[in-house]
């Protein structure tokens, strides 16, 4: 399998397993990640997700033999997953979280190593992230004549000072894990060995929040981003104030005046 999917204690765990190939993303990873976060975002038992790579890369972006080739018409589909890709190319979209509707849950990257094109794209997309210290990103597209379409044009300048993103977007040049931390686009660097534990450490504090508070955050962060402030306001109430019609929001304060951990039931 191109993917590895684990559940444990309300944590899903997808692990990108081609290291022969520095995890780079082929028809078939793209279709079993399309299909992961589609089982994630359903599973009302789910609720956070850490995604990582087996080996020493965390992805290395498109695979050039495989997948962009089926992708211009260069190669002919051979695989069922090359046919279902060929048959509906939103999978991509959904694979790299390029559609923002794909799951208003938590998403923590979990960087072990490059983190490259495609790689930093899917990245860009996750919520929280911990790099280990000898991850590099980079957007190598223009180098080969390419455009980086995982959403890094859009994404890269909200979520790095303007001259850094331009910076990353136009030489193609790589950007050192302690220079990501330093520009906030990482949360943590430790070393290789701790990525794992860090970032099941973040998604454990995650998953013992409300659940619907959550979803609900991070929904209103998504739909407010870009909006002018007023229409940004009215859109947080829209979705926020429910939240405090739910049986979750009449548990935290009991618990806490109960001085007890409080029982979250997602309803």
């Amino acid at each position: 399998m191109a993917l590895l999917f684990e559940k444990h204690d309300g944590v899903a765990t997808l692990t990108l397993n081609r290291p022969e190939a520095r995890n780079a993303l082929d028809p078939e990873t793209i279709v079993e990640l399309a299909e992961a976060w589609e089982t994630f975002d359903k599973d009302p038992d789910l609720r956070v997700a850490v995604i990582t790579g087996l080996g020493d890369a965390f992805c290395s972006g498109a695979d050039l033999a495989r997948l962009i080739p089926l992708l211009t018409g260069a190669r002919q589909p051979e695989t069922p997953a090359d046919h279902k890709l060929r048959d509906n190319p939103h999978l991509q979209q959904i694979a790299l979280l390029r559609d923002i509707g794909v799951t208003t849950k938590p998403i923590i990257a979990a960087v072990n190593g490059f983190a490259i094109a495609g790689g930093m794209e899917l990245m860009q997309a996750t919520d929280l992230r911990v790099a280990a210290d000898t991850a590099v990103f980079a957007l190598q597209e223009p180098k080969w004549g390419l455009f980086p379409l995982g959403g890094s044009t859009v994404r890269l300048p909200r979520q790095l000072p303007w001259a850094i993103a331009m910076e990353v977007l136009l030489t193609g040049e790589r950007l050192s894990a302690a220079d990501g931390a330093r520009y906030g686009l990482v949360n943590r660097v430790v070393p290789r060995d701790q990525v794992m534990p860090e970032a099941l450490k973040l998604a454990r504090t995650i998953v013992a929040n409300g659940p619907l508070a959550v979803r609900a955050i991070k929904q209103s962060v998504l739909a407010c981003v870009g909006r002018p402030l007023e229409e940004a306001l009215q859109k947080e109430l829209d979705i926020g104030v429910p939240v405090f019609m739910t049986e979750d929001a009449r548990e935290g304060p009991r618990a806490f005046k109960e001085k007890r951990n409080p029982n979250f039931k997602g309803r």
